[in-house]
């Protein structure tokens, strides 16, 4: 009996002292194949922080209220939160496969016997009963680590998901920050263009009063109400594109009825621009970039989980309850049953469908880890084109400044000249349009330079935080 025992355990033995092992190959992290730095100088203190609030530098209370309304009720964003949700369910299920599943079982019968079957006899009960109660018991020997290959490959797509809905909000909140730039830039331009209005129409009132002193011809009277059309247009256009904005910003903060007051691009401060050589490292905390290596981490398990299927499964199986003829007896002295089994199921011939599961997972590996280079490729592209837009947007703005100060000047002499009788209204009407056009024009550049601020905390994962300067 004991050696029959001893026989009986002997593979439940091997496949503990197997378990130690798990198929497939563990995830080695590939190299980075980028600079080390975002340009020449010399690298700032590794240890960078992100600072996930980083609209908040823009010091407007209307543009944070907006971005905390859009986190809190986007549809994207929502939508992302469930997937997080989802996939945690996930993560859970697998984790419990490293756990034996129990079950509860009763049942009772009632079968009439046949008098004509060989086993029946004279002595035989013409009803067979029975009833019966136990509690069930089956666990997997995870001998080869397929289920903790499963496990892994839950967890990274639980990770995946979480960063999945980390990108989402700062993409939300970038496309708030900019759409809120803009309106607020096509506010200025509003204001410009009111005032613009206001000094056409004065000069129209001054050429009509001219015309009817005889001092200029009916041209002048026609330059001049073009001159109004023409503005009114313009403010007519930016009135729509504000509105659309408006719409815009509605949508992504699931607000309907949102109204924004006027306000005036000019009166945001410019946000700190990042310390001189910034590690490219930085870009590996964006949140799409770790999604995409928690993608290659599962998918890297996966082809454990695949390879698995060569071998053997293991499987240990249990019951205790009670088995009687009447309910009565069912718990009584007797009654109690038991059971204690190991299964072995062994692949032998699949035609192929192995091999094949386990090439869908290479190949699948394979386009995972393309897609994590490729997103550190596109992020580290991203923060350059920022930094260039910044540079060059800083350098356009102090030139544009420039421009609108001498268009200022010049329409001063044309309206002076034009009063004295000095020159005729085409220079009024020239100086008029060169100066709404310069000052249109630093607006937009101005909007551009904020707007590259945006793209860079965003192309950096959220911010940067020299923290070489804290430390000295």
């Amino acid at each position: 009996m004991i050696s029959r025992f001893k026989i009986t355990l002997a593979p439940l033995v091997a496949a503990l002292a197997l378990s130690g092992c798990a198929v497939g190959p563990d995830y080695l992290r590939p190299s980075v194949l980028l600079p080390s730095v975002f340009g020449e100088a010399t690298p700032v203190a590794q240890s960078q922080a992100i600072d996930n609030r980083w609209w908040t530098l823009f010091e407007d209370a209307t543009l944070n209220d907006l971005v905390e309304q859009a986190l809190k009720n986007n549809a994207d964003l929502r939508t992302a939160i469930a997937r997080v949700e989802q996939a945690d369910a996930v993560a859970r299920e697998a984790g419990a496969g490293f756990f034996p599943e129990i079950d509860a079982e009763a049942g009772g019968s009632n079968r009439k016997l046949s008098t004509k079957t060989a086993t029946w006899n004279a002595n035989s009960p013409e009803i067979s009963r029975s009833r019966s109660a136990a509690l069930t018991a089956s666990y997997e020997l995870d001998v080869w680590g397929r289920v903790r290959r499963a496990n892994e490959a839950a967890r990274a797509g639980l990770l995946a998901s979480r960063y999945s809905r980390d990108s989402i909000r700062l993409s939300i909140a970038g496309l708030v920050s900019s759409n809120y730039l803009a309106l607020r830039a096509v506010d200025a331009q509003l204001a410009i263009a009111t005032d613009s209005l206001k000094s056409r129409e004065e000069s129209l009132q001054l050429v009509k009063s001219r015309l009817d002193a005889g001092f200029v011809s009916p041209l002048d009277l026609f330059e001049a109400t073009g001159a109004v059309a023409s503005m009114q247009a313009q403010t007519a256009d930016l009135r729509r594109q504000r509105a659309l904005l408006e719409n815009q910003l509605a949508l992504l903060t699931a607000n309907p009825e949102l109204r924004i007051a006027a306000g005036d691009l000019r009166q945001l401060p410019l946000p700190p621009v990042p310390p001189a050589g910034l590690p490219a490292t930085l870009i590996e905390s964006r949140p799409d970039v770790r999604e995409a290596e928690q993608r290659l981490i599962a998918a890297n398990a996966n082809i454990g989980v695949a390879k698995a299927g060569y071998y053997p499964r293991f499987t240990l199986t249990g019951s205790l309850g009670s088995e009687s003829k009447t309910l009565s007896d069912l718990f009584g002295a007797g009654a109690n049953t038991w059971s204690l089994g190991l299964g072995l199921l062994m692949p032998v011939l699949d035609f192929g469908r192995t091999t094949a599961r386990v090439d869908q997972a290479k190949a699948l590996n394979e386009q995972s880890l393309i897609a994590w280079q490729n997103a550190l490729q596109v992020a580290y592209k991203e923060v350059r084109d920022a930094l260039v837009s910044l540079r060059e947007n800083a350098e356009a703005e102090t030139a544009r400044n420039t421009l609108v100060e001498n268009t200022q000047k010049a329409l001063d002499i044309a309206n002076r000249r034009y009063a004295a009788g000095y020159s005729g209204y085409l220079d009024v009407l020239i100086a008029q349009r060169a100066h709404n056009e310069a000052m249109q024009n630093l607006i937009s550049t101005r909007q551009a330079r904020l707007t590259a601020v945006v793209d860079l905390f965003k192309a950096l994962g959220g911010g940067w935080q020299d923290t070489s300067r804290s430390e000295g």
